[in-house]
């Protein structure tokens, strides 16, 4: 029982833009890229609470009352994945790796010009450096701990198909797509070269007839995992996900159209080059007023190193604003954020940015406040935490 017999179940993996990040710092320095699966993962974990289990059927006799006393953790616990994890990062501390303040799931290890970086994903563990006998030598230790199958350089990752050539990296998720469209019926459409409409505002449609929940919910689920590559397709999932829970033919139509833009180009993905300095840069922008209903703005942005898309977002704003200026300038101090932990994930993965980020804005008023104490009358009602840009 939650609260009384245990209770954390929480368990860290990692993002998708530190697995983005790791792969373009490789690609940029020309390490080693390889890829782990540890057999069984959960039976390793250690239990801190006294936990019992019925004797499996078959093991048992009628009528018998006897229990099991778990000693390991065992698949189908609450709290599996939590202990999981907190022995393999027992471990990899003992091997004197470090973990990141910046993602606790990465953890790097750093000595006499070796170094060697290990991100989890529960089971799945990417491991690049610069030193071949030290990437083996920790393949060697994992596998004697844990039972470790060693699947080479990296090819597929959560989904992810990974195509390595000596000057590029291409991730993309072309099978995934491919899925969706057969699952969804719609494998023989016609392509379409846009994945919105521009400027069609979707309202909540309550004249329009309904449409299956749980289909409609099941396919904006999987585009949110979509996105992992392909950041076109961001701004309008970010809409569609609006109506989840009462979803209307209108919204439904909005997301075959979607699904006709992933026809035309199944197999697009992101290109990590290897030419070029790992210089960070940013756009952002926002759409004034751009949800009909609710009348909030959303904050888009996008992350470049070096060429190597890294980090894409597009989210609606919690407030509405009062000016275009107010929208866009709620836009920078989002990214700004994403830009400071960006620059300080970089550190772990020995990357040490001296210049200034540059941060490109399409607003000259939002531009104007964020170099120059003016505009009173625009600024006066916008919260504090958005000043941050200027600092």
């Amino acid at each position: 029982m939650e609260g009384v017999d245990y209770h954390e179940t929480f368990a860290l993996v990692a993002k998708l833009v530190t697995v983005r990040t790791l792969l373009a710092v490789a690609m940029k320095k020309d390490w080693i890229i390889h890829q782990l699966d540890v057999n069984n993962a959960f039976l390793h974990g250690d239990l801190d609470e006294e936990v019992y289990m019925k004797v499996p059927q078959g093991f048992s006799k009628e009528g018998e009352t006897r229990v099991c006393r778990l000693r390991q953790s065992l698949y189908g616990l609450k709290q599996a994945s939590r202990n999981w994890y907190h022995k393999f990062t027992k471990f990899l501390l003992s091997l004197d790796f470090k973990q990141s303040k910046a993602d606790h799931s990465l953890f790097t290890y750093q000595k006499g010009g070796i170094y060697v970086a290990i991100l989890i994903y529960v089971d799945n563990v990417i491991i690049v450096g610069n030193n071949a006998e030290k990437i083996q030598q920790t393949k060697q230790q994992l596998d004697e701990e844990f039972s470790v199958k060693n699947l080479g350089p990296l090819k597929y990752f959560l989904g992810i198909e990974v195509a390595k050539t000596s000057d590029r990296l291409v991730l993309s998720q072309r099978k995934y797509t491919l899925d969706i469209l057969k699952d969804s019926g719609m494998l023989g459409c016609r392509p379409s070269a846009f994945p919105f409409e521009q400027g069609t505002k979707l309202d909540k449609g309550e004249e329009q007839a309904r449409v299956d929940v749980t289909q409609y919910r099941r396919l904006v689920g999987r585009l949110l995992y979509l996105q992992a590559t392909r950041p076109d397709i961001t701004y309008a999932v970010n809409v569609l996900s609006q109506f989840v829970a009462n979803p209307r033919r209108n919204h439904s139509e909005a997301a075959n159209r979607v699904l006709r833009y992933l026809k035309g180009m199944p197999g697009q993905g992101i290109l990590l080059p290897w030419e070029g300095q790992p210089v960070l840069t940013a756009y952002c922008d926002s759409d004034w007023l751009g949800c009909p209903f609710t009348r909030r703005s959303r904050t888009i942005y996008l992350l470049i190193l070096g060429g190597s898309p890294i980090s894409w977002k597009t989210k609606k704003q919690s407030v509405v604003s009062r000016s275009s200026a107010e929208a866009e300038y709620r836009a920078m101090a989002s990214t700004v954020s994403e830009i400071l932990w960006v620059r300080w994930l970089l550190k772990d993965m020995q990357v040490h940015i001296t210049t200034p980020t540059l941060l490109f804005c399409d607003n000259q008023a939002a531009r104007h406040i964020a170099n120059n104490l003016v505009y009173r009358e625009r600024t006066k009602h916008v919260e504090m935490d958005c000043y941050f840009v200027r600092e």
